[in-house]
C-alpha cells in the first residue's frame, strides 16, 4: 500500500512540474498592465477597441432601427403574432378571421434586405375555409390584400425613415 501511493505521489509530482516547462518566464513582462497590453497584442485576450470595431462585412441592427421591420409591426398589430425572428427576417401572424365566418387568412413576412424597395419583402397569405363539418383547407392566394400590405409597409417605412433623418 506504501509503494503504491509512493508511486502516485511521484507521478503526481513529475506532471505537475513537466506541465509548467516549455514556456521560458524571462520575456512576460512583471507588470500587470503590460501583460494584459502584450496578451491583446498577440490575440490572447479582448480590448475594448476591438469589441467595438466592426468584423468582416456582417452588420447587425436592432429591430427598432430597420423602418421596413417597424413599418409591418404597426402595420399589422391588429393581428396576434405567432412568430417574429429579427435576425432571421420573418413574421408570420396567427389565423384571423371574422367571428361570423370560418375562413381565416395567416400573413408571412419575409424581409430579404433593409433597404426600402418593393423587392425587398416576400409576403404570402394562406387561407384557411373550412366547411361546415369543421373540414378545413388551406391554400396560399394571390390577392389585393398582399398589394396593399406591401404598400402599406413600403411607405410607412419611408415615412419613418424621413422622420429618423430629421
Amino acid at each position: 500500500m506504501y509503494k503504491k501511493l509512493l508511486n502516485i505521489i511521484l507521478i503526481f509530482t513529475i506532471t505537475v512540474l513537466t506541465s509548467c516547462g516549455g514556456k521560458a518566464t524571462k520575456n512576460q513582462p512583471t507588470n500587470a498592465l503590460e501583460r494584459a497590453r502584450k496578451n491583446v497584442e498577440e490575440g490572447r485576450g479582448i480590448s475594448i477597441g476591438n469589441v467595438l470595431k466592426k468584423r468582416g462585412a456582417t452588420n447587425y441592427e436592432f429591430s427598432s432601427s430597420n423602418p421596413m421591420w417597424r413599418a409591418t409591426l404597426e402595420i399589422i398589430d391588429f393581428i396576434p403574432l405567432t412568430t417574429v425572428d429579427y435576425s432571421g427576417g420573418m413574421i408570420i401572424t396567427d389565423w384571423y378571421g371574422d367571428q361570423n365566418s370560418p375562413d381565416a387568412l395567416k400573413i408571412t413576412v419575409r424581409f430579404l434586405t433593409n433597404e426600402i424597395r418593393s423587392d425587398a419583402i416576400k409576403i404570402i397569405i394562406h387561407q384557411k375555409k373550412c366547411s361546415s363539418t369543421n373540414v378545413c383547407t388551406v391554400n396560399i392566394i394571390d390577392s389585393k390584400i398582399k398589394n396593399e400590405l406591401i404598400t402599406s409597409v413600403l411607405k410607412k417605412a419611408a415615412d419613418l425613415e424621413k422622420e429618423a433623418k430629421k
